[in-house]
C-alpha cells in the first residue's frame, strides 16, 4: 500500500482536498428579480436535504433568504466559462441570465426559475433557516428534482479553490461488492 509524505498545509485551504461537490449554480427570484451565483460551498445531509453556504455580502443572499427557495442547478463542463463569468460578476449590476445567455424555465414547485441549460435542476425549500444570520448556512429540502436522461454521469467541475478546478473523471462500478442495505 502507498504511503505519503507529508508537510504542514493551511488549514484555511482545507477545501481545496475537501471540496464535497460539484459547483453549481443557484438561481433564485424574489418580488421580480431573478439572479444566478456560482455555488461550491453544499453538502448533502440527507437523501433530499443539501445544506449551503452563502455569504450575506453576496446579492444573492437576500433574494433567497426572503423567498425561502431556490434552485440548485448541476452544469456540466461545456459551461465552465459561464460558471466563472457568473462567478465573478454581480445580480446588482447586472442580469446574469441575459449576459451569460441562460434560458430561464418555470419550476413546478417552486417561484424560481430554473437554468435550462444545466444537466439537473433540483427545486428546494428552505426547511431550517435558523443558522442562516450566524453562519450563512441554509438547509433546503429538494421538493423537485429534474435529470437529463443522458449522459448517465456527466462531466461535472470541482472547485478547489484558487482558480484550479477539477474535472470528474472515470466511473467505476462496484456495486456488486455492497451490502444492498447500504447502497
Amino acid at each position: 500500500m502507498k504511503t505519503f509524505q507529508k508537510r504542514s498545509f493551511p488549514v484555511d485551504q482545507t477545501r481545496r482536498y475537501l471540496e464535497p461537490g460539484p459547483i453549481v449554480l443557484v438561481s433564485s427570484h424574489w418580488q421580480g428579480e431573478s439572479n444566478i451565483m456560482t455555488m461550491g460551498w453544499h453538502m448533502m445531509l440527507e437523501y433530499d436535504r443539501i445544506g449551503c453556504y452563502i455569504w450575506d455580502e453576496n446579492h444573492s443572499f437576500d433574494l433567497i433568504r426572503k423567498s425561502k427557495q431556490c434552485v440548485i442547478n448541476l452544469p456540466t463542463i461545456d459551461l465552465i466559462d459561464t460558471i466563472v463569468g457568473i462567478g465573478n460578476s454581480s445580480g446588482a449590476e447586472i442580469d446574469k441570465f441575459a449576459k451569460f445567455g441562460l434560458t430561464q424555465v418555470a419550476s413546478d414547485k417552486v417561484a424560481v426559475p430554473m437554468i435550462k441549460e444545466c444537466y439537473a435542476n433540483f427545486e428546494c425549500r428552505l426547511e431550517d433557516g435558523s443558522m442562516i444570520v450566524r453562519r450563512g448556512l441554509f438547509i433546503w429540502r429538494v421538493v423537485k428534482a429534474h435529470v437529463a436522461r443522458t449522459p448517465k454521469y456527466p462531466t461535472t467541475v470541482h472547485y478547489r479553490g484558487q482558480g484550479i478546478f477539477m474535472v470528474s473523471g472515470r466511473h467505476i462500478n462496484l456495486r456488486r461488492k455492497f451490502k444492498p442495505q447500504n447502497l
